[in-house]
């Protein structure tokens, strides 16, 4: 694996002695340097701690390549501002991403990155956590990269629970490729592949993720920054796999696409913010809600035939029946409809690991058979001479 920023690699693909000391180790592979250990003792004196992070230390020397403008901006800024927060060293985090426009973002991240192949960061991903649980893995992806070529392994990296970041920019176009339609463009949309409308029915990205029994799903919009920003967070320090879906606008091929909801002048009317422990309160005079008609959501106004928020569904991000995040994954707004988008946190439920699961194997193992010998293995059973 390759660091493949700007800041730790000589533009040949290796990394320098320099890269390697800036982020506390030394070149000769035997692990770091004794003086960037906190606490540690060099010519009999303690080596200071060392200083906390900024969002600067995670910004790359390559320059962005996106397009002026692009939603997929205010998603980088704000995984940069939250890294800090976490309080993990740069060496312990690796980006993966696949391709699409998405997909440069791990040159952009001061870390561990690889660029993989289309649809398979998930494959990836999961081979570094699996051999490396101590480090923070993240999935960057495209609707689609993740839910096209890649959509097997979306649904089986989620369903296994590995400890995974994985957000999605879901801009419901094609970018790289210049505005072919993609998993998630609306039904009857022009593009330059289907110019008379697509008529595939679109996948919703939550909805998938929570049908996969994903432990934590959260969406949120590109321009929303503080929002996007809490997301991310609340999607790192959870243990397990954690989805965020963000509402990402592509400004060349498909701009506009959430605008009729997500624009600031009818956002506060149109987008539900899901907050635990809550009803489930909207609009911009705070006074319509959701509440229950039997098996089914129903839009209500407050005050109107003495409803009020004791009435209205108060949103619970720890039920481990998936039923009532699954509803609000399918409620979308519509013009002319009256329910709005939800966003913030669907789900955030507790699970084993499959990298816990799999240290347990093979503790077990070792205790019951001792540990493997692998020149043994190799030499035991049928063997070939081939001359």
């Amino acid at each position: 694996m390759s660091n493949e920023n700007g800041t730790n690699g000589n533009g040949n693909g290796q990394v320098t002695d320099e890269a390697v000391r800036s982020i506390g180790g030394n070149v000769s592979g035997s692990g770091p340097s004794p003086e960037s250990e906190p606490g540690s003792v060099t010519a009999g004196e303690v080596a200071p701690p060392p200083a906390k992070l900024t969002k600067a230390d995670f910004i790359s020397g390559q320059e962005v390549r996106w397009c002026p403008g692009c939603g997929d901006y205010a998603i980088l800024n704000n995984v940069q501002k939250v890294m800090p927060e976490l309080g993990i060293p740069r060496e312990k985090i690796v980006f993966v991403s696949g391709i699409g426009c998405s997909s440069r973002f791990p040159y952009y991240m001061n870390t561990y990155g690889f660029h993989s192949i289309h649809g398979r960061a998930p494959a990836v991903a999961t081979g570094i956590k699996a051999s490396n649980p101590d480090l923070s893995v993240w999935v960057i992806t495209g609707d689609g990269d993740a839910l096209s070529i890649g959509g097997n392994h979306f649904i089986h990296a989620i369903r296994r629970n590995l400890d995974l970041n994985y957000i999605l920019f879901n801009n419901r176009i094609y970018g790289l490729t210049k505005g072919q339609y993609s998993p998630t463009s609306e039904f009857g949309k022009q593009t330059k592949s289907t110019p008379m409308g697509v008529i595939d029915y679109p996948l919703n990205p939550v909805s998938v993720a929570i049908a996969s029994e994903a432990t934590f799903v959260a969406r949120s919009i590109d321009i929303d920054v503080k929002h996007l920003g809490s997301m991310v967070e609340a999607a790192a320090r959870h243990k397990g796999v954690s989805f965020v879906e963000v509402y990402q606008n592509c400004n060349i091929f498909n701009d506009g696409a959430f605008d009729h909801f997500a624009d600031r002048t009818v956002r506060s009317d149109r987008v539900l913010y899901l907050e635990h422990g809550k009803p489930m309160v909207f609009g911009k005079e705070r006074d319509r809600g959701i509440r229950m008609n039997g098996a089914h959501p129903e839009v209500v106004k407050l005050g109107e035939n003495g409803i009020t928020e004791d009435d209205l569904l108060v949103h619970d991000i720890y039920l481990t029946d998936p039923s009532v995040a699954f509803m609000l994954a399918r409620m979308e707004f519509r013009e002319g409809t009256e329910f709005p988008q939800p966003v913030g946190i669907f789900r955030a439920v507790e699970r084993s690991t499959y990298e816990d699961l799999m240290a347990g194997q093979i503790e077990a193992a070792i205790l019951k058979q001792g540990a493997g010998n692998l020149e043994k293995l190799m030499n035991s059973g049928d063997t070939w001479t081939v001359e």
